[in-house]
């Protein structure tokens, strides 16, 4: 495979060196002819980013090394002026779009379809609210005209902080990747991360009451995912995501084993976990498993890409719940709900925090172990529906 020619280089085994002859009138400070350093990398572009930056560094150190051995008037401010213009020149070379792409081609590498539309959403952003600009040009003026355009917007708090997150990821790889003596303006911009903000409430215990009964009654895969919601408190994402696998019930504890897939990755690592299947849950898992047996996938209808539509499920659940729920409840409101349910009943707190997939300083114990069994969760999931 021929690989793509960049100046000052040579590929070697598939990797780029960074390679310089010495000029002649400076070959008395070295010991060889030439300068070879590896630059750690087969990307072609970050090859390039990396011995432009070095080739600037050394135009700088050896034009300080020249004016060393020569009487000039002012050298010495020079020198200053010699040095401050090689870095510009080193920074002037990447821009926000070549930050992005090199993220996205590096970091990015084996990262799903979310991730690169965080950060491209990121980048639109920025380059809307103050443009197009190279690395060094950005300004702690700039971000703060970010966060105020972000928040003109209508955005809430919590998606401003994301969109900060994502564009200070991409600023600080690239800084990093090509060593650049560079500070993220962007890094502790203050913003209400709470604004815009709506609570969101636990539904009733007698109107999930309600709501289980309406769906034994209408009975299709919908109603069986709202009733598998309702009684394990799971993520919405986590149940669009399950595979028929996935959900076990010739068990002495029937539960669901939720654990990453292409098509769905999980939120943290706390939320690879084993739910018991109880109540209603149960119930669901057995009518999917009943009715399903020409598909892979638990819920086929949200599973027809590469990706599972967990906002498509929520629109259309949350759209049938409405005339049940009261304003601020919502599908994730069953969430909420488990949580208090669960706390009603004395359960353990680091017990639901294992039940939830939630990540506390109360649940950091259960990392070094296997945590609590199935049957002792299952002693307290079937108690809320004893209360």
């Amino acid at each position: 495979m021929q690989t793509k020619k960049v100046p000052f280089t040579f590929n070697r085994g598939g990797y780029y060196y960074f390679t310089r002859r010495i000029p002649k009138d400076l070959k008395h400070h070295y010991k060889c002819k030439r300068i070879v350093q590896g630059l750690r990398t087969n990307s072609s572009s970050i090859a390039k980013s990396r011995a432009m930056i070095t080739a600037a560094k050394l135009d700088e150190y050896w034009s300080h090394l020249r004016m060393t051995e020569t009487s000039i008037i002012g050298k010495h401010m020079l020198s200053l002026a010699n040095q401050n213009s090689s870095l510009v020149d080193a920074h002037e070379s990447i821009s926000i779009e070549n930050a992005l792409h090199l993220y996205r081609s590096t970091r990015g590498k084996d990262k799903g379809k979310t991730f690169h539309q965080a950060s491209e959403r990121a980048c639109r952003y920025l380059t809307s609210a103050v443009g197009t600009k190279n690395l060094h040009e950005y300004s702690r003026t700039d971000a703060l005209a970010f966060r105020d355009y972000l928040l003109s917007k209508g955005l809430a708090g919590s998606s401003v902080t994301r969109i900060f997150n994502s564009l200070i990821s991409v600023i600080n790889f690239s800084i990093s990747e090509n060593a650049l003596d560079l500070k993220n303006p962007f890094i502790r911009i203050y913003h209400d991360r709470n604004a815009g903000v709506t609570k969101r409430l636990p539904i009733p215990v007698k109107t999930i009451t309600e709501i289980q009964s309406k769906c034994i009654s209408i009975d299709d895969d919908m109603r069986w995912l709202i009733a598998l919601l309702s009684d394990t408190g799971m993520r919405l994402g986590e149940a669009v995501g399950l595979l028929n696998s996935d959900i076990i019930i010739n068990h002495e504890t029937p539960h669901l084993i939720i654990q990453p897939h292409p098509w769905r990755r999980l939120k943290t690592t706390s939320s690879s976990r084993k739910v018991p299947l109880v109540g209603m849950a149960f119930w669901s898992a057995k009518r999917i498993l009943k009715n399903n047996t020409d598909n892979l996938h638990a819920f086929s209808r949200y599973n027809k890409s590469d990706l599972s539509n967990a906002n498509s499920a929520s629109s259309g659940l949350n759209k049938w719940m409405k005339s049940y729920v009261k304003n601020g409840c919502s599908i994730h409101s069953f969430r909420h709900s488990m949580r208090d349910r669960l706390r009603a009943v004395d359960c353990p707190m680091d017990m639901i925090d294992q039940i939830g997939g939630w990540r506390s300083v109360a649940s950091i114990g259960v990392n070094y172990g296997d945590g609590y069994s199935l049957e002792k969760m299952k002693y307290y999931m079937e108690a809320i529906g004893r209360t």
